[in-house]
């Protein structure tokens, strides 16, 4: 999918308080100089126009929360919504997740969401998906012992993919669903992206899994 330019989306980007523009320079040290308290961090990595991160940091606001966004054309979105409505435990990033492990410290982050991540559909490209092993071993570096990834996604082929590469990045399968809107217990308290409401009103299953880094509980598929 082609996105659109928005002309003086990168500037106002960059003038926007809410972006922290040097994220490395904070490594390690998010609770203390950015957020000024001692609260857990969640990150969503490719947040989109930040529906569902916003929705999440204004009903939790004992937990920090950081939306990563590649695109400036997408984030500057993001940023308008937040404007209208500030989020104290809210701050944005534009980076590529690539560069993950250079912003975040060991064992820094409590749970990460993964929502309708860019398949990589060519097998060339596979290490680009954000659920390759590749990724998982850069999440589990930033991630406290115990802390989670939440993946939801409409491609069933990429989900099992995904499901594939967990046992070999040594991840523990937690639960799993090849249709979320069916499953009445992974169904509780789904807050849906932008993107989830097009492809179920599309009549598209939506995948969902969640995994733990060091965790000993397993869960079947559901």
């Amino acid at each position: 999918m082609r996105l659109k330019n928005v002309p003086g989306s990168r500037e106002a980007v960059a003038a926007n308080d809410a972006v922290i523009k040097d994220p490395g320079s904070v490594k390690g040290t998010w609770a203390e100089n950015i957020f000024r308290n001692t609260n857990p961090i969640h990150i969503e990595v490719g947040m989109g126009k930040g529906k569902f991160i916003s929705y999440l940091a204004r009903e939790n606001p004992g937990i920090n929360y950081v939306g990563i966004e590649k695109y400036s054309s997408v984030l500057i979105r993001a940023l308008q919504k937040n404007e209208e409505d500030p989020c104290p435990n809210l701050r944005f990033i534009r980076m590529d997740a690539e560069d993950i492990e250079d912003v975040f410290g060991k064992g820094e982050v409590d749970k990460i969401y993964l929502n309708f991540s860019d398949p990589w559909p060519k097998d060339r490209h596979a290490k680009r998906r954000l659920t390759s092993g590749r990724f998982l071993g850069r999440f589990a570096e930033i991630l406290t012992d115990g802390g989670t990834i939440e993946f939801k996604t409409d491609n069933r082929t990429l989900f099992e993919y995904s499901l594939g590469e967990l046992e070999p990045a040594g991840w523990t399968l937690l639960a799993s669903t090849f249709d979320l809107h069916n499953d009445e217990t992974l169904s509780q308290g789904n807050i849906m992206t932008e993107y989830e409401e097009k492809f179920s009103s599309a009549g598209n299953p939506i995948c969902k899994y969640i995994i733990g880094k060091n965790a000993h509980r397993t869960a079947g598929e559901t």
